[in-house]
């Protein structure tokens, strides 16, 4: 096997990986994570000492702490070590595989899916306006990117808009909202425009974050969670409340489990916020409307202002599930709810039928938020100008689409539907293949575009490295080729090991990649047996 670099992190304590050499940390949380050092930065920094930089204003005593406590196991090692196989390859370095299928990250466009026609359409017209008079284009599309540009600086995306966004494109949003909702009011006021979901997402944590000691702020995540959630919060010195999502109930999710969690935190923080991924991400979970309400209640009970990631809210496969906005349940169950219960809710265009990653739009709807606190919203939003005016624009389409009597309509909807559809049977076949393996058990897909099935790993294995779940996945990438991310990444409960991969490879590609893990499986248990 060809040496991986060495890895090294920050404070906390070292574990060695009996695996290359690989090194790693691992946090009091017990999540993974690494940053690539080793033997080259050792020679960085004797060349330093050597060039008389080594005493460098920013080095590792002095650079901001909470972001040496960072951790992002998506993007973590595996994934670094993906990308160096991936040159050996193209230098003529034999492998047992000819290529690597990245299966760590839910990059619908990568995995090969097409782009919806009518939104690359419309985007195109708006990036090179002379277009407009290409009679290859549909009408439609050219007044979609006209309205666009006349409320753009000039005429151009190439110009900032207002922080929150372009107005007119906040009032498209709100009327999405209200058509989803059955009719419940959307203020343009309240949205606010994003550079994907995550950054308002972050926005809306920064503002949640006060206090010191006992007083400093804790926010609930769900144990397993998407990385972006933890790292966020170490970022900001903010407190990490852990609640368990019931895997053996289909990862759902329990008010009882919410009420241990918040009782328990209360003792070393002030926990001010609860957020929900729906579906979830990496479990791949819908959940059920009674789930949304009894967590409305909790919220309302324990004063907790409630953070709805909903990015998948078109990615629901299982029969008998349903996506439910949290914002529709609250104003459903009235005003003892409605009118006091705080809410930030998120979308992206970077998943659901569009898979549109790149273009990094988004949005955040905020509910009952203090009118005063609100400024200082707009406020910290203005810091960044504002957010890609092409992620604008995309996102315009995806919340007004073409509409029946219109020239792209039958097109765009043959396009999300086939998308939509080839996923649901991308997470049926996922599940059933998977559940085959003696020692992977696989819950439903029900939603989203991952499944985070739980590995039994032989006793040999687990006391091979501390890291069981990232021996096993670096080995499967030394191996195979398939690049996933060990369950330690996203949290799990102590003594349970798992992956998360991404549904998204072509169906021919899926289907390699799972007969690929069925045969590994099989050679790594018997390997450790």
């Amino acid at each position: 096997m060809n040496s991986i670099p060495a890895i090294t992190m920050s404070p906390s304590w070292w574990l060695r990986l009996s695996l290359s050499g690989i090194k790693y940390h691992k946090s009091k949380r017990g999540n993974i994570s690494w940053a690539i050092s080793g033997t080259e930065c050792e020679l960085q920094k004797r060349n330093m000492t050597e060039n008389g930089l080594g005493h460098r204003v920013l080095n590792m005593d002095t650079m901001n702490p909470n972001v040496k406590r960072v951790e992002y196991a998506v993007r973590g090692p595996i994934v670094q070590r993906a990308m160096q196989i991936e040159k050996e390859l193209k230098e003529g370095v034999k492998k047992p595989f000819t290529e690597v299928i990245k299966a760590n990250i839910g990059d619908a466009h990568a995995m090969g899916q097409k782009p919806i026609t009518f939104l690359r359409q419309v985007v195109a017209l708006c990036a090179y306006p002379d277009l407009l008079e290409d009679d290859k284009f549909p009408e439609d599309a050219k007044n979609r990117a006209r309205r666009i540009l006349q409320a753009c600086g000039g005429g151009s995306i190439g110009a900032y808009s207002a922080s929150p966004g372009i107005e007119i494109i906040r009032q498209d949003v709100a009327k999405y909202i209200e058509k989803r909702d059955g009719g419940i009011p959307s203020n343009p006021d309240n949205i606010y425009l994003s550079t994907g979901a995550s950054d308002a997402i972050v926005t809306m944590l920064k503002l949640l974050t006060s206090g010191e000691g006992k007083n400093r702020t804790g926010v609930m995540i769900s144990i397993p969670q998407y990385p972006l959630y933890s790292a966020a919060l170490a970022e900001l010195a903010a407190v990490q409340v852990s609640y368990y999502l019931d895997e053996d109930k289909c990862w759902s999710l329990d008010v009882g489990e919410l009420r241990r969690a918040v009782k328990v935190a209360r003792e070393h923080c002030n926990p001010r916020a609860l957020c929900i991924i729906n579906p979830g991400n990496p479990t791949g979970q819908v959940q059920s409307r009674q789930c949304i309400e009894d967590v409305i209640r909790f919220a309302a009970e324990e004063h907790l202002f409630l953070m709805a990631d909903e990015v998948y809210q078109d990615n629901v496969y299982a029969e008998g599930c349903q996506f439910h906005s949290f914002k529709k349940v609250l104003f459903e169950m009235g005003p003892e709810y409605s009118s006091v219960v705080e809410l930030a809710s998120f979308h992206s265009t970077s998943k659901c039928f569009m898979g549109e990653c790149g273009f990094r739009g988004g949005y955040m709807e905020v509910v009952n938020m203090d009118p005063e606190v609100k400024l200082q919203l707009t406020k910290l939003v203005s810091v960044r100008l504002c957010p890609p005016i092409p992620g604008q624009a995309l996102l315009d389409l995806v919340v007004n689409p073409p509409q029946p009597d219109e020239p792209s309509y039958a097109t765009f909807i043959k396009e999300r539907t086939a998308n939509l559809d080839i996923l649901a049977e991308k997470a049926k076949m996922t599940e059933q293949v998977l559940n085959t393996v003696p020692g992977i058990h696989c819950n439903p897909v029900q939603g989203a575009m991952y499944t985070f099935p739980r590995l039994s790993l032989p006793e040999k294995a687990i006391n091979a490295a501390k890291a069981p779940d990232m021996f096993y996945c670096m080995k499967l990438l030394e191996e195979t080729g398939i690049c996933l991310v060990p369950g330690s990444g996203f949290g799990q409960r102590d003594g349970t090991y798992h992956f998360r991969m991404t549904i998204l490879p072509a169906t021919e590609k899926l289907k390699v990649v799972l007969k690929k893990i069925r045969e590994f499986h099989k050679r790594f248990t018997e390997e450790f047996s």
